[in-house]
């Protein structure tokens, strides 16, 4: 279904730089704000939060192209196992099954 009559729910994570408070928005859209700090409804902030933890925090990167090879190093040494242990929400599995 499309159109402007569909009703649309629109999930906000409420962050600081995001304020939607004043935003214009069709009659159709519903905004749902998450609270402001919950990374277990925002799992990919864990995973955010690991590969700066342990791959890219505290080095000095030379130019672009070794700020995405750091990203894609700190991306690849990721396993299943680890992807799992960061979104190991019980949430999810009830999502997910």
């Amino acid at each position: 279904m499309r159109g402007p009559h569909v009703p649309v729910v629109l999930v906000l994570d409420q962050a600081g730089r995001h304020d939607f408070r004043s935003l214009a928005r069709p009659v159709n859209i519903t905004l749902v704000a998450l609270p402001p700090y919950a990374p277990e409804l925002n799992p990919v902030e864990q995973l955010w939060l690991f590969l700066r933890e342990r791959f890219l925090s505290h080095r000095l990167l030379a130019d672009y192209d070794a700020i995405v090879a750091a990203c894609c190093e700190a991306w690849n040494a990721l396993t299943l196992e680890r992807l799992r242990s960061l979104y190991a929400y019980p949430w999810i599995a009830k999502v997910t099954s």
